[in-house]
């Protein structure tokens, strides 16, 4: 795997999430403490790509999630003068490089939800660029580096969205390998010349953090083999979705600037703008657009004897999640130091599967990631295990919007749009 892809930032959490997350209460028996961190800190449907808003105007995009189409369709058409673009998670790619439609829009009647998104997105000039997810690293190799299989899928998808009537589309191809990177260069730059001036092509990328920030002492040698060129990227994508979120642990100066306190960030906006204004030495601003999360992650954390802390993933979760679980045993979530919300518990028993969130199971609760906040210390836990709850709200959306703006990049995506957000969020837009 090649340095910058860290993390299976939209395979993760489509397959330990799955939608439908509880609002309803957790079996557990609960000593509440409540442990607050303190806080430290051109719009067009059919029309050409030259019609882009003024570098003043800020672009919103987001993500609409197949396996939430319905309730993302509301949520979106509720909104859809706040957005630029709409981008249905909605394509994925089968092992021999084929397309797969996961929202079955191909088959669907053309008065169901996914329909009457793209309609009315188009009816209002925003733009619909469906994405095509794909993180099969071999696979990917195996497709981009065969011409004649490279080929097929750029006429492929040129088909695609000239057959749908999209206004392009959205390549999220992540886990490659650093040896695919000149052929998914290539890749991108064939769709950037089918598509000429008519048709958007969108690129999500991973957060690149800088070296120095990522390891202590001497970086290994492979420490900058990445598996994206952002100079290629950045000459053939229109724009370019930076997945600036699922932080955790992988800054070590953030997280020794913690001073031992509990630091696993969804996203900090100062690692958010390292990430960014290391990005934008390759990519035009203009064309960068920060994605933003929606959503939050809960850890069992246990403090080591010497320093830092040992963090296991237990699952993804929508803020109402949040909200719930914390009313329910009084707990006041703390603006913590990356301007996220958060809280800590401890639980006295385990909790029961049935009120688990949708996609966490007790089979994989606690095995989904494990890493320590120092990046070094290996020791094992000398304390008790307690829980971790951390989420982006809507002031730390705002906080990501206005980072966007003081960097002058073209906009912010979000991920994920499906009514689970906190639904705030849509008054900072507005602002």
């Amino acid at each position: 795997m090649a340095a910058d892809e860290v993390g299976g930032h939209f395979l993760w959490y489509t397959e330990y999430m799955n939608l439908f997350l509880k609002r309803a209460s957790v079996l557990v028996v609960l000593m509440c403490m409540a442990m607050p961190i303190l806080a430290s800190a051109a719009v067009k449907a059919t029309a050409t790509k030259k019609a882009v808003p003024k570098p003043a105007s800020l672009e919103v995009g987001g993500w609409v999630p197949y396996w939430r189409m319905a309730t993302g369709t509301a949520d979106v058409l509720s909104h859809v003068n706040e957005l630029t673009s709409v981008m249905p998670f909605g394509y994925t790619m089968k092992t021999d490089g084929t397309i797969f439609d996961a929202m079955n829009y191909g088959t669907y009647a053309s008065s169901t939800d996914v329909h009457a998104l793209v309609a009315v997105a188009h009816a209002q000039k925003v733009r619909v660029v469906p994405t095509i997810m794909w993180s099969n690293g071999d696979a990917i190799h195996a497709t981009l580096s065969n011409t004649k299989k490279r080929v097929a899928l750029e006429d492929a998808i040129t088909k695609l969205i000239k057959d749908n009537n999209f206004d392009g589309i959205d390549i999220d191809f992540e886990g490659k390998k650093a040896e695919t990177k000149n052929y998914f260069s290539t890749f991108l730059k064939g769709l950037a010349q089918r598509f000429g001036t008519k048709k958007w092509l969108y690129c999500a990328v991973e957060p690149r953090t800088p070296v120095a920030d990522r390891y202590s002492g001497t970086p290994p040698k492979d420490a900058t083999q990445y598996a994206n060129d952002y100079a290629a990227i950045g000459r053939y994508c229109d724009r370019v979705e930076i997945m600036a979120y699922d932080q955790g642990t992988i800054d070590l100066t953030l997280n020794a600037a913690a001073d031992g306190t509990p630091y696993i960030p969804v996203a900090d906006p100062t690692w958010v703008k390292a990430v960014v204004e290391l990005a934008a030495k390759s990519i035009p601003k203009s064309k960068i657009v920060i994605g933003v999360a929606t959503y939050g992650y809960e850890y069992q954390f246990t403090k080591l004897s010497e320093y830092g802390f040992r963090y296991d993933l237990q699952w993804a979760f929508d803020p109402n999640y949040a909200t719930d679980l914390a009313a329910m045993f009084g707990i006041t979530p703390a603006r913590n130091a990356a301007g996220e919300l958060s809280f800590t518990y401890t639980p006295t028993t385990t909790v029961e599967t049935s009120t688990l969130p949708v996609g966490a199971t007790q089979s994989n609760v606690g095995v989904a990631s494990t890493s320590y906040s120092d990046g070094a210390t290996t020791t094992a836990p000398s304390a008790t295990p307690t829980n971790i709850v951390w989420w982006s709200d809507a002031q730390a959306i705002k906080d990501k919007i206005d980072l966007a703006r003081s960097l002058g990049v073209r906009g912010i995506s979000l991920f994920k749009l499906d009514g689970g957000e906190d639904q705030n969020m849509w008054n900072v837009i507005k602002k």
